[in-house]
């Protein structure tokens, strides 16, 4: 497993296309003096042993050392020793709304990237809980399945979108069937269900796959995510409008989600801008039975960033050696 200690210096890979760029608009300037001032053929027949090619080379050993020394500022590393660990905790399930109607603007940007910004926030919480996540809309798949692997949670968290689920329309109940058939755990007293959605239930019976939760020793806890008043939807740039042409306003539906809590064994929480919900059910959560987990994990890591920077010491030496003058001979004749 390959592992970035310092990932921020990464971003010094983006210099790599815009060194060739300016070289490219300085040789053009140079040339356009060069026009300006004399005949380019005959500058050319003055220094018959100039390279430009050479130029050209020099910058791409640069741009190689560059991109060398940025993989070694940020300390790739790589696992030298798998260990079995055993942790305590549980196991929680994020079931996450990505229909249209998530992208209502009553939260800033919008509900869905809200949502996910609480839920990273979540992750950063967590210690040695296990976190699994399912997205839908009118069904539903496991984007992430049950891990203590808290990077990878967030890395495809990131990739959520309302693009990820073809199916439009919000299947609630489904979600948490879904969630429940994906515990990894059969433990009555440490798994726990947090569904984020506006409520706005169209397909199935979302109190009765909580209910059923219930009956496993799943507490399910929900999470209101928009307005009482609603909010129209911004899709493509224009709002969404039914077949009536009428503008589609979005309202949170309390009630089912008030409900599920209830039958769920566990809380509702209408979100806010500031606080979103999720630390009251964060404190809630701590109360479940930890159980004992068994996982396979690298434990120590190697560097790498020797070879990257002693490479990148080596590209620049070879840069400043290379000259301006053309080869007197050539490898093929």
């Amino acid at each position: 497993m390959l592992f970035f200690a310092n990932e921020k210096f990464l971003w010094l890979l983006l210099l790599l296309p815009v060194l060739p760029v300016v070289y490219a608009l300085v040789l053009r300037f140079r040339r356009a003096r060069i026009r300006k001032f004399g005949d380019p053929a005959l500058v050319e027949q003055l220094m018959p042993h100039y390279s430009r090619g050479k130029g050209w080379v020099r910058l791409i050993l640069i741009d190689l050392a560059i991109a060398s020394l940025a993989i070694g500022l940020a300390r790739p590393q790589i696992g030298a020793k798998l260990s079995n660990r055993e942790t305590k905790g549980a196991e929680i399930m994020i079931c996450l709304d990505v229909s249209n109607s998530m992208l209502a603007r009553d939260y800033s940007p919008n509900r869905l990237e809200r949502a996910k910004l609480a839920i990273s926030r979540l992750v950063d919480k967590l210690q040695d809980d296990r976190i699994g996540l399912i997205i839908f809309a009118g069904t539903s798949f496991v984007q992430l399945p049950v891990t203590t692997d808290y990077v990878s949670a967030k890395m495809f968290l990131g990739s959520i979108n309302q693009q990820s689920i073809p199916v439009q329309g919000t299947a609630i109940g489904e979600a948490v069937l879904t969630a429940i058939k994906s515990f990894s755990s059969q433990s009555e007293k440490s798994r726990a269900i947090i569904v984020i959605t506006d409520g706005e239930n169209h397909e199935d019976d979302p109190v009765e796959a909580a209910r059923q939760a219930a009956e496993l020793g799943i507490k399910v806890y929900t999470i209101g995510v928009g307005s009482l008043q609603g909010e129209p939807i911004p899709v493509d740039g224009e709002l969404l409008k039914d077949k009536e042409g009428k503008i589609v306003v979005t309202k949170l539906d309390e009630a089912t989600l008030r409900k599920m809590a209830q039958v769920g064994g566990g809380a509702y929480v209408h979100a806010g801008n500031e606080e979103f919900g999720l630390n009251p059910i964060i404190d809630d959560l701590r109360k479940l039975e930890d159980e004992n987990f068994r996982s396979v994990v690298f434990e120590e890591y190697d560097e790498q960033y020797m070879y990257f920077v002693a490479a990148a010491i080596v590209l620049l030496a070879i840069a400043f050696l290379v000259g301006d003058r053309r080869a007197k001979r050539r490898l093929f004749e």
